[in-house]
């Protein structure tokens, strides 16, 4: 149990941090109303200007502070899918919902399945299918940190859906439903063991498999969700995926550590980047032609938008790895991050997993029911 002078103090810490991008204008067109939305958000999306045949579907959630157009022009998903030929679709929190426009990954009518947000952006999704020449086959989803917890929860409370999923920064599913709860699960405070963890996932929707393809990027040097998440986040899918607790092998690529987990007939069904001296955001490489650097989106040398959209089959793939054929060792996810190299690009910058607004200007609160109060909606924890 976390002291409540360290959770107050935390709190604080967020209340100064900058907010995400926020560009003026967009190509992201209005998705207009999709299904009864019970979690009340909004969607945006963008289709390629000459469509071929069923499109291929990635769903993009961003973190908190940020929005959809803003999350887009860092990550570049809606430049790389007019560029291949597929169709993205970003839901997007509002402010009436969560103060810091987080998506309530620790909010468990937010996130369990036929309920609150994980259902609207089913209904989102269904949507797109309906209307948009989607191919219900090839559904992906991706997120930061607060939007990689949702997107993890979307994979393990509709796992039929998704033919894979990427989690940036997030958080594995079901292991918060209270504020301290989500303070500590970020800081790497009282994770679940491996099998609590996988019981979560085969609790969270009736499916039996096939599953789909699960990809984790962490940074080493991100001091606000830790790296004991993305450990955790492999042990809650290694089982339904049928993968050892160590990695089939390791790679080398753009010069980061990819781990690979291999099932039984041989594909690799479960990877996680490493990105040495990173903190917390969207690793990109702006150099490849898609994203732009900004508050958490994060200039590292390695665009993590095209080598998931290469490791789904929608953009093209060119080999740029290293293979070392044999792991000896499991990652050192679950230990916390030791690397103090973070570069003006990588500095943790905000935390989009419960991030921060600037103060209003009200009165100093009396009480400390009040200080607690005022803390938790800055953080945008609290209505």
């Amino acid at each position: 149990m976390r002291k409540l002078s360290d959770t107050i103090e935390r709190l604080a810490r967020l209340r100064a941090r900058p907010e995400g991008f926020q560009p003026a204008t967009s190509s992201l067109q209005p998705l207009g109303r999709a299904g009864s939305n019970p979690g009340e958000l909004t969607g945006w999306y963008s289709k390629p200007s000459k469509p071929k045949g069923a499109l291929p579907l990635v769903v993009v959630l961003h973190g908190c502070t940020q929005n959809a157009a803003g999350y887009d022009r860092g990550s570049g998903w809606s430049a790389l899918a007019e560029d291949y030929g597929f169709a993205v679709l970003y839901p997007e929190q509002r402010r009436s919902n969560n103060g810091n426009l987080c998506f309530d990954w620790f909010q468990k009518p937010d996130v369990t399945r036929g309920s609150g947000e994980v259902l609207s952006i089913r209904e989102m999704i269904a949507t797109m299918i309906a209307d948009h020449g989607v191919d219900a086959r090839r559904v992906y989803v991706t997120g930061l940190s607060a939007g990689g917890a949702m997107a993890n929860s979307l994979l393990a409370t509709y796992p039929e859906i998704f033919a894979g999923g990427a989690i940036i920064a997030g958080l594995p599913h079901g292991v918060a439903t209270t504020v301290p709860e989500a303070f500590d699960r970020m800081r790497g405070h009282g994770l679940p063991e491996a099998d609590r963890l996988q019981a979560l996932l085969a609790a969270a929707s009736p499916h039996k498999g096939p599953w789909p393809t699960i990809s984790i990027w962490q940074g080493t040097a991100d001091s606000t969700v830790s790296d004991r998440n993305a450990g955790a986040l492999i042990d809650q899918w290694r089982g339904a995926l049928g993968v050892a607790a160590r990695p089939e092998r390791v790679e080398t690529v753009d010069g980061q550590e990819r781990h690979i987990w291999v099932d039984g007939a041989g594909r690799e069904v479960l990877d996680l980047f490493l990105v040495r001296g990173m903190g917390h955001g969207t690793p990109l490489d702006t150099q490849s032609g898609y994203g732009e650097a900004a508050p958490y989106m994060l200039e590292v040398g390695i665009s993590s938008t095209l080598h998931i959209a290469r490791s789904w089959g929608i953009a093209a793939s060119f080999d740029r790895t290293t293979q070392r054929p044999q792991a000896t060792h499991a990652p050192k996810a679950t230990s916390p991050a030791t690397s103090s190299r973070t570069g003006h690009a990588g500095r943790d910058q905000a935390a989009p997993a419960a991030a921060a607004a600037t103060p209003t200007g009200a009165g100093r609160p009396e009480g400390v029911k009040d200080v607690i109060e005022a803390a938790l909606r800055a953080a945008g924890l609290m209505k």
